[in-house]
């Protein structure tokens, strides 16, 4: 009878200034076996691992200047661009907070969304705000992004603000407003049952 276990390992990306993970990855790692063929697996140093692709977590501090360019925190910026360059399309679904999708991320969502019928209603209100708020953008080589005009008045995206990540793509706050969002809008029970119920 042979015996093999196995070690799961966290490992994080962290940002320096905040103090927080900005994406991981996970490894199940060969530690030990018993039996007839541990000579044989020890010597063979035998390791399984599993890769999971890095996503967009945490949240950072950053800046928008006078001419409405957010400077994207560089392990954000690093992570858009190595996975999927420098366009972006920027826009909002509620007018509360700025989204900026690195643009294959923007293709592929409204790709899905194009197989909604036409005559839905819900698909032609989404399609009003994204396209009324949105604009194309580029990150320029001091990693800064062009929020659009409307999008900074109406959600008071200006000067200092917050950005968190959204596995795929950016949320950009207020820094009032995402304090307030945290206070009015906890977690409650129901909010853990129904993620339990998806395996979270």
């Amino acid at each position: 009878m042979s015996l093999r276990v196995l070690a799961f390992e966290f490992l994080f990306c962290w940002h320096r200034e905040a103090g927080i993970p900005l994406f991981f990855y996970h490894q199940w790692i060969f530690v030990d076996s018993s039996g007839p063929e541990w000579y044989k697996e020890a010597s063979n140093t035998r390791k399984s691992t599993e890769m999971v692709e890095p996503v967009l977590m945490g949240h950072a501090p950053a800046k928008v200047d006078e001419k409405g360019r957010l400077k994207i925190p560089s392990n954000f910026r690093k992570l858009i661009e190595e996975q999927h360059g420098s366009e972006c399309f920027i826009t909002s679904t509620d007018g509360e907070r700025a989204l900026i999708y690195p643009m294959p991320v923007w293709y592929s969502f409204h790709g899905r969304l194009s197989k909604v019928p036409s005559t839905s209603m819900a698909k032609a209100k989404l399609l009003e705000k994204v396209n009324y708020f949105g604009h194309t953008g580029t990150i320029d080589a001091q990693g800064r992004v062009l929020i659009p005009t409307i999008l900074r008045n109406v959600a008071g995206i200006t000067e200092d603000v917050v950005v968190m990540g959204h596995t795929d793509h950016l949320e950009v706050w207020n820094g009032e407003k995402i304090q307030q969002r945290m206070t009015e809008a906890p977690m409650s029970a129901d909010d853990w049952k129904e993620l339990e119920l998806h395996g979270v």
